[in-house]
């Protein structure tokens, strides 16, 4: 037979995991809105890298139809 559970040990007991639980709600809350700040700011950067890399796709093309047009002069 187990011993009888004293009610008030047994509330303290739910107390504490109920603090530590919320503590760790508040915790993972704070932490997921940190990686969403951040998920949003690295596209931000990607959408930037992405124009600057077009940007220069075409000025590399513009070059190269250039020298393509030199080169047919006669």
């Amino acid at each position: 037979m187990s011993a009888p559970i004293d009610p008030r040990t047994e509330l303290a007991r739910l107390d504490a995991r109920i603090e530590d639980l919320s503590t760790l709600v508040r915790r993972l809350a704070e932490e997921n809105q940190r990686l969403r700040t951040a998920q949003a700011q690295l596209a931000d950067e990607r959408a930037q890298l992405l124009s600057r890399n077009e940007l220069a796709r075409s000025r590399v093309e513009a070059m190269i139809q250039r020298l393509k047009s030199l080169e047919a002069r006669p």
